[in-house]
C-alpha cells in the first residue's frame, strides 16, 4: 500500500500517490498549448483539451447531452435515474456525486473557501463565486431565443423557461399548447449547468479522487439576485 505522508490517504499504485501528492505541493508540470492552465497530471490535461476542441465524445442514450469525459456522462445518469449513492452522516441527505457531498458538508462545517476579490462575500464552491461575480460584472451568458431575456446562469434561464409567463408566450407563439417537458429532462437542464466551469474546477482537484459536481445553484446566489447589493 502506498500512503500520503501529508493526509494518509492510501493508493493501490505508486504512480497514484505521485500524482496525489502534487494536490498538496501544487505542482502541475502538464501546461496547455493553448492556454495558461497547467493540471497535475497527463490525463487531466488531455480533457481540458477538450474544450478547446469542442470534442464531447461520450453521449447520454436518453437525451441529447454529450460529454468530454465519461466520468461526467456516469454522474449526468445519474438524475436520469434518480440514483443518489452519496449520503451525509450527519443529516442523511443525499447526493448523485461525491463532490456534490463535499459541497454540501460545508453546510455544517460552514467553511466557504472562495472570496470575491470585488466584495467582502464568500462561498462554498468555485462555480457559486463565479456566477457571483456575474453581478458585478454585469454578464448574462445565458438568454431565452424566444423572448431574448438574459440570465447569469442557466439554472435561472431554466427557471425562467418554466414560469407561467414563458409557457403563456409559448403557446402565443405556436396557437397551441407547449409540448410536455420530460421530468428528467427538467432535472438534466437545471443540474447540468457551467460545465465547462465545472471541469476546469475539476481539473484542479485531485484527479483520483474526483466525482463531477453538478452546480446546483446555492441559497446564497438565489438571495444576492433577490437583493445583489444587501
Amino acid at each position: 500500500m502506498n500512503t500520503c505522508d501529508i493526509c494518509n490517504k492510501n493508493f493501490t499504485q505508486k504512480y497514484n500517490l505521485v500524482v496525489h501528492r502534487r494536490v498538496h505541493t501544487g505542482e502541475k508540470p502538464f501546461s496547455c498549448d493553448q492556454c495558461e492552465k497547467a493540471f497535475v497530471s497527463g490525463s487531466a490535461l488531455t480533457r481540458h483539451k477538450r474544450i478547446h476542441t469542442g470534442e464531447k465524445p461520450f453521449s447520454c442514450d436518453q437525451c441529447e447531452k454529450t460529454f468530454t469525459q465519461l466520468s461526467n456522462l456516469t454522474a449526468h445518469k445519474r438524475f436520469h435515474t434518480n440514483e443518489k449513492p452519496y449520503s451525509c452522516d450527519q443529516c442523511g441527505k443525499t447526493f448523485a456525486t461525491d463532490s456534490q457531498l463535499t459541497v454540501h458538508k460545508r453546510v455544517h462545517t460552514g467553511e466557504k473557501t472562495y472570496s470575491c476579490d470585488q466584495c467582502a462575500k464568500s462561498f462554498s464552491d468555485k462555480s457559486t463565486l463565479t456566477v457571483h461575480k456575474r453581478i458585478h460584472s454585469g454578464e448574462k451568458p445565458y438568454s431565452c431565443k424566444l423572448c431574448d431575456k438574459h440570465y447569469i446562469s442557466s439554472s435561472e434561464l431554466s427557471r425562467h423557461k418554466k414560469s407561467p409567463g414563458h409557457l403563456k408566450m409559448m403557446k402565443s407563439c405556436n396557437n397551441t399548447d407547449p409540448p410536455p417537458v420530460s421530468i428528467s429532462l427538467i432535472k438534466c437542464e437545471e443540474v447540468d449547468v457551467e460545465e465547462e466551469i465545472k471541469e476546469e474546477e475539476i481539473f484542479d482537484e485531485d484527479p483520483l479522487s474526483i466525482q463531477i459536481r453538478a452546480d446546483n445553484i446555492d441559497e446564497n446566489i438565489k438571495q444576492e439576485i433577490e437583493d445583489p447589493l444587501s
